[in-house]
């Protein structure tokens, strides 16, 4: 497939397609992409959700943000607080801010997002209020929503055979199978398993992506502040990648048979010690 590659959210994508994009569809690409930055983005002073962090208040967004906030109400509640997009102000106590000056000062709890942030659907737009200054960090899930958006873009403009894959979080339509390396969390060389990909999203989580100090990586328990030790890597397949970022995420605080209540996935669930915890549907792309 013809490839259009370009760098985003801090991540390298690349969208593959039977058919090459026109020079229209990939500028609507781009711009799709910023436009999510500009609306989300913790690192930039103009973003939409930027003036939160300063003073409680409502901000006006998307209709595409309902699915968005619903995922993180529900995974805020399955994981008991831990996963919470108000974990920005934590990730910044711990030197991962908008300036990047990686300077630790410990371990901070988030806000509660059920006590300090609301939302609800306005036409076709989703306001937010909040009660108390808030850091949004939505990249528990963000990164994979975008994918979708990615996804349906091009699908909607009679793309039926690709894949959007932003920084190993995909989205794939079509006849052919990838197949897709499980990559090992403390050695980027080699792949602890290999999986086969069809019309289905995949998306991966890891401890060693993201660090910057001792023990310092961006998988933070929102109610301590601190980063997550005890598992090392996980990997989702769901129908859609948002869905599948959320619950990769989640895998890092909560048993999956919890999560299974509510969703339909498939996992690999690697722990710091080395042991795998599996899905059956997961249990044959691992190496053993």
């Amino acid at each position: 497939m013809p490839d259009f590659t370009f760098d985003a959210i801090g991540t390298a994508w690349t969208v593959s397609t039977a058919v090459p994009l026109t020079d229209p569809l990939r500028a609507a690409v781009l711009e799709l992409v910023d436009s999510y930055d500009r609306i989300y983005s913790r690192f930039r002073q103009d973003s939409v959700i930027a003036p939160l962090a300063a003073a409680p208040g409502t901000v006006d967004l998307p209709l595409s943000a309902a699915p968005l906030l619903t995922l993180f109400d529900d995974l805020f509640r399955l994981s008991g607080g831990t996963v919470n997009p108000l974990v920005g102000s934590s990730l910044e106590k711990l030197g991962y801010d908008a300036v990047y000056s990686f300077a630790s000062a410990g371990p901070s709890p988030a806000p509660d997002w059920r006590a300090a942030a609301s939302w609800q659907v306005n036409g076709d737009r989703t306001a937010l209020s909040t009660s108390v200054p808030v850091t949004f960090d939505i990249g528990a899930a963000g990164k994979g929503q975008l994918v979708d958006l990615v996804f349906a873009l091009l699908h909607a403009a009679g793309h039926a055979e690709l894949t959007v894959d932003a920084g190993s979080d995909l989205r794939h339509a079509g006849t052919g199978t990838l197949q897709i390396a499980l990559e090992h969390p403390y050695d980027t060389t080699r792949a602890i398993g290999v999986l086969p990909l069809q019309d289905r999203a995949l998306c991966a989580s890891a401890a060693n992506r993201r660090q910057w100090g001792d023990g310092l990586h961006h998988i933070v328990d929102a109610e301590t502040g601190r980063p997550v030790e005890s598992v090392a890597a996980t990997w989702v397949l769901a129908d859609d990648a948002m869905t599948a970022d959320g619950l990769a995420t989640a895998l890092f605080f909560t048993d999956p048979g919890t999560l299974a209540e509510e969703f339909a996935f498939d996992y690999v669930r690697m722990f710091s010690d080395g042991r795998a915890t599996f899905s059956p549907f997961m249990a044959g792309a691992l190496f053993s």
